[in-house]
């Protein structure tokens, strides 16, 4: 070996990170399966260098996006609705949910034996949880919905929001599971997460709420063009009739993505400013 021969090697630039985010209404460990298959996709695809990055709640995903330090938001529309007033995100897709629609509600539940509560009247005076103040399947629509049948906040005994980091549905759930609370709101399909863990047998289903637009995407203010339109027209690309896509879809329980603009969420928008939420 000739020590003598050298070659000045330099180091490679280090592309920029591009963070994507699920806010959690799961644990950290159900936002990454759901999404670790969509991530590697949009890195392949892109040649982008994407990293999914797990916020502790809705309040720091709401701050990491107006800081710049999620490039990528997955998160419900009441987040965006707010995100896109107050700081000027930009809404650029949204999903189709495995029922093939592009809506969801939420659902009011309590104990299936809590002979106290049989109707939504009955949960004056009660103790309501929720999933978290910026949680619109878990809180924004059961709110509006107590609101149309005549319940107002003034009228429980306690509203409380889940605590700790992610998996906030399955502890609403619980909550009400174990007596805690006597009345819950979680989204829908929140509550087959906890089909092998507890009776389902046991919660009832005291209403649905209606239906608005779903979970979307939106970039944060500052991020390029270009980059936000090919992390998009990835997502667009992603086909059903392709089986590795396909399951990409079905691990973030999606059934598609679609373009989306702001005015698709006015509705939205709407219970926001109703509820005086904004």
């Amino acid at each position: 070996m000739d020590l003598s021969v050298r070659e000045e090697i330099s180091p490679e630039a280090r592309q920029p990170v591009i963070t994507y985010a699920y806010l959690p209404q799961y644990s950290h460990t159900a936002s990454f399966e759901r999404h670790q298959a969509l991530t590697k996709y949009l890195a392949a695809t892109t040649g982008l260098n994407v990293r999914q990055v797990f916020p502790e709640n809705f309040q720091e995903h709401m701050q990491m996006l107006a800081q710049g330090k999620i490039d990528i938001s997955y998160a419900n529309p009441f987040v965006h609705a707010l995100a896109v007033e107050r700081h000027g995100a930009g809404v650029f897709a949204k999903i189709i949910e495995l029922t093939g629609e592009a809506t969801f509600g939420g659902l009011i539940i309590s104990r299936r034996d809590n002979t106290e509560i049989a109707s939504l009247e009955d949960c004056r005076g009660k103790r309501w949880i929720a999933v978290d103040q910026f949680s619109a399947g878990g809180y924004l629509f059961g709110l509006v919905h107590f609101i149309d049948h005549g319940l107002t906040p003034g009228d429980f005994a306690e509203i409380a929001f889940a605590p700790g980091p992610g998996g906030k549905q399955e502890s609403v759930i619980l909550g009400v599971y174990f007596g805690h609370y006597d009345v819950g709101t979680v989204r829908e399909g929140a509550l087959e997460l906890l089909a092998d863990k507890i009776d389902l047998a046991q919660i009832r289903v005291l209403a649905r709420t209606p239906r608005y637009p779903g979970w979307s995407y939106a970039a944060r203010p500052g991020l390029a063009e270009e980059v936000v339109e090919q992390i998009k027209q990835a997502m667009l690309a992603l086909d059903r009739g392709n089986p590795d896509h396909r399951l990409i879809l079905e691990q973030a329980a999606m059934d598609r993505i679609v373009s989306a603009s702001p005015e698709d969420f006015q509705p939205v928008r709407d219970l926001v400013h109703r509820t005086g939420l904004q």
